[in-house]
């Protein structure tokens, strides 16, 4: 017997049966953080994007990254999400811009959404970068972490506390 947790008998990759687990609402918020230039912001804000709006692409992206998180992630169950939503905020760095992007995912079942909401941010700041590259390539993708989740027999966590 594995003391590994998705490990079988035999030494093997498993996928963890979860059918014991109590059915809950589920929830997590994850984050990235994308450095970039003056000039992109600016851009950004007049609209000047020969691509499109950077952010509702990267926020449909991200949605549909959410959904295929199972697609992605081998260990991970498919689930039935009942909604993504994001929210992006721009603030002042010393060289330009931080852009930050929080994905909140939520379910009602027996396993958690934290990958959903990281893949869902993850692929949402890609494709951010790809629709902005033609104006800055030296943009920096960075900080992406869990910042909150609640439900499951674990209870809820907040980043830092």
């Amino acid at each position: 017997m594995s003391e590994f947790s998705h490990w079988n008998e035999k030494g093997r990759p498993k996928m963890v049966d979860i059918s014991k687990k109590d059915e809950t609402k589920r929830t997590a918020v994850a984050q990235s953080t994308i450095l970039l230039k003056k000039e992109l912001y600016d851009a950004i804000q007049n609209a000047e994007i020969k691509k499109g709006d950077p952010l509702q692409v990267a926020q449909i992206a991200g949605i549909m990254a959410a959904k295929k998180t199972p697609d992605l992630i081998p260990m991970c169950h498919p689930i039935q999400i009942t909604g993504v939503d994001f929210h992006f905020e721009y603030k002042e760095a010393s060289d330009g811009y931080e852009l930050i992007m929080q994905a909140e995912v939520s379910c009602k079942g027996n396993t958690g959404v934290e990958m959903e909401a990281l893949t869902a941010v993850s692929a949402a700041a890609l494709t951010f970068y790809d629709m902005c590259k033609a104006v800055d390539k030296s943009m920096i993708i960075k900080d992406t972490f869990l910042l909150s989740k609640t439900g499951g027999k674990n209870g809820d966590y907040v980043a830092g506390n």
